[in-house]
């Protein structure tokens, strides 16, 4: 049976990505892209739902799907405001397994990060740890939480610091073995492809799905 998927975040780099592999994916009859702004020259397979995603539940009667991927995050350079940043990297993808219970879709994929930790005294990770909580909280039957390192890839938009991080981190991640393993820049590619693995995986218990996990995952 012809799937239907659901993107959102699909503007950005790893979720651009995936709308890619979803597009060439011949299980998907149809995409669905929620997202502030809209995408030129995609196929008919593609229906986008252009609005403020921060009120997301006034799409709730056409956030209907086989499988939603969330692949929702903000910077603290692009959002320095807590509140605002907080409505982004948790209210989002928590709404949208909200409204993923209520419209039975039994698949719901979700991009957290390494060291997510609702009890951290670090913002950002205590952010995404709250928001993993209350993602599974929804009990919906196929849940996946990926949590990569530092993510790869080149970005439209000029940000500095992550471009030099990402280059001392190319430089030194050959020394990364054992435990450090994690910490190893994760590909971009890797994320959208280890998530249409797992939400196409009949096996795949875990709802965890760390850095390294990610990588082994890509190539089953």
């Amino acid at each position: 049976m012809k799937k239907t998927a659901i993107i959102l975040g699909a503007t950005g780099l790893t979720g651009g990505i995936l709308l890619e592999k979803l597009i060439a994916n011949d299980r998907y009859l149809s995409i669905k892209l929620f997202s502030r702004s809209k995408i030129e020259g995609l196929p008919n397979k593609v229906t986008q739902f252009i609005g403020n995603l921060l009120n997301l539940e006034q799409f709730n009667a056409v956030f209907t799907a086989d499988e939603v991927y969330c692949c929702i995050g903000t910077t603290k350079a692009k959002t320095p405001d807590k509140d605002h940043y907080k409505e982004i990297d948790y209210g989002i993808p928590v709404t949208a397994a909200k409204l993923s219970k209520e419209n039975n879709i039994e698949t719901f994929l979700v991009v957290s990060a390494l060291g997510a930790n609702l009890n951290s005294s670090v913002f950002y990770n205590k952010t995404k740890g709250e928001m993993e909580r209350d993602v599974q909280k929804q009990n919906i039957r196929n849940t996946f939480i990926l949590r990569p390192s530092l993510i790869g890839g080149e970005r439209n938009e000029r940000r500095t610091l992550e471009k030099i991080g990402l280059t001392i981190f190319k430089v030194i991640q050959p020394l990364f073995k054992g435990k450090l393993e994690q910490y190893k820049i994760t590909e971009p590619n890797n994320i959208a492809q280890a998530m249409i693995n797992l939400a196409n995986s009949t096996s795949h218990a875990e709802v965890i799905i760390t850095s390294t996990e990610i990588k082994r995952i890509t190539k089953n």
